[in-house]
């Protein structure tokens, strides 16, 4: 287990820069979660950390020692890609030991380290099958295996449960989150899916075209976001992001006045942030039409638009009544929980 430390890494494939400047400090036995849009650096990152891909600039140390130019098998990090890439022609056992067979390991610590990995990932009764004849979730259980088994001083997730069906995800997310306790190793994980990173991380790092757009826990980054990006990414359904401007010292939008100390000049045009949470389905405050409702049960959401276009998502009561499109509704903001964004993003209020 150790520490992580990123200072000014930069990677370019030519004229294009895919990740720029990143400064990172990631604790001994924390997980840390790289999250964003497609395109935005974040594997680039994860493999410039495991050694596969070259630094353009900057560096990477682990445990205090540079190993910006060390080769992967020199830096002590396990692996875990999307793909299971096991051999299929072998036994979940024979899967995890061959790690170990290439680093020269007698055969008693082999077996010894096996069998306790199977006992971690509740695999012992699956060491002899061969992986056509397990489940896609085995299957990965079985690739987070063979990482264990090298012992690593930390590990590097590759969007591991991508290929996987929702059920399964969710038991994996359980399964990482139980691994992660168990072992208390140093985890940096790659996902596009928030869910993942707001269940996993100890911090969620979001990136944007290579470059980190906030560092935060994850209810930290909910509640707090730094800019209009964050605000619409970390979330699901998103936030909402509602035009609006600034008249006298107070930002007014059809149905609110939300007064702001430090606001910007009268007639400046602003965004309000809300959360779907944040927004009720009664009173007369917003006029908006319905656009479509979503009852899942425990909780609903209502879909709608407002005069001037803007979509917007409400949490609303699972009874509620509107269930056809185009049915005239208002939505009651919470003033207190809005969050003022400038229109190039900046968090403002």
């Amino acid at each position: 287990m150790s520490d992580l430390v990123l200072q000014g890494v930069t990677k370019r494939f030519g004229a294009t820069t895919a990740v720029q400047g990143v400064d990172l400090d990631i604790a001994a036995g924390e997980m840390v979660v790289f999250v964003g849009p497609s395109g935005c650096g974040k594997s680039t990152l994860l493999r410039m950390i495991a050694g596969l891909d070259p630094v353009t600039e900057g560096r990477i140390l682990i445990g205090g020692r540079d190993v910006t130019a060390a080769e992967p098998v020199d830096r002590g990090l396990a692996m875990v890609f999307q793909s299971y890439a096991l051999y299929p022609h072998m036994t979940v056992a024979q899967n995890m030991a061959f790690p170990l067979e290439m680093q020269g390991l007698g055969r008693a610590e082999i077996s010894a380290r096996v069998r306790e990995t199977a006992r971690t990932l509740q695999l012992e009764p699956l060491l002899d099958r061969k992986p056509r004849a397990l489940s896609g979730g085995q299957r990965q259980r079985v690739a987070i295996g063979r990482a264990i088994v090298r012992q690593p001083v930390g590990f590097l997730f590759d969007e591991p449960l991508s290929n996987l069906d929702a059920e399964l995800r969710v038991q994996m997310r359980q399964e990482v989150a139980r691994l992660h306790r168990t072992l208390g190793a140093t985890m940096v994980y790659v996902t596009h899916d928030q869910v993942e990173a707001m269940t996993l991380a100890d911090r969620i790092v979001v990136l944007r075209a290579g470059r980190v757009e906030q560092v935060g826990a994850p209810l930290e980054l909910y509640e707090n976001p730094a800019n209009a990006f964050v605000a619409g990414f970390i979330g699901s359904p998103r936030m909402n992001l509602i035009p609006a401007t600034v008249r006298d010292g107070a930002v007014t939008l059809p149905g609110l006045v939300l007064p702001r100390p430090g606001l910007p000049a009268g007639g400046t045009p602003v965004q309000v942030g809300l959360r779907p949470e944040h927004m009720v389905a009664s009173g007369p405050a917003i006029a908006a039409t319905c656009e479509a409702v979503e009852r899942l049960g425990a909780v609903s959401y209502l879909y709608a638009r407002l005069a001037d276009g803007t979509q917007v998502t409400a949490q609303v009561d699972a009874a509620l009544a509107v269930t056809s499109p185009g049915a005239a509704v208002t939505l009651t903001p919470d003033p207190a929980r809005a969050l003022v964004f400038a229109a190039d993003g900046a968090r403002l209020v």
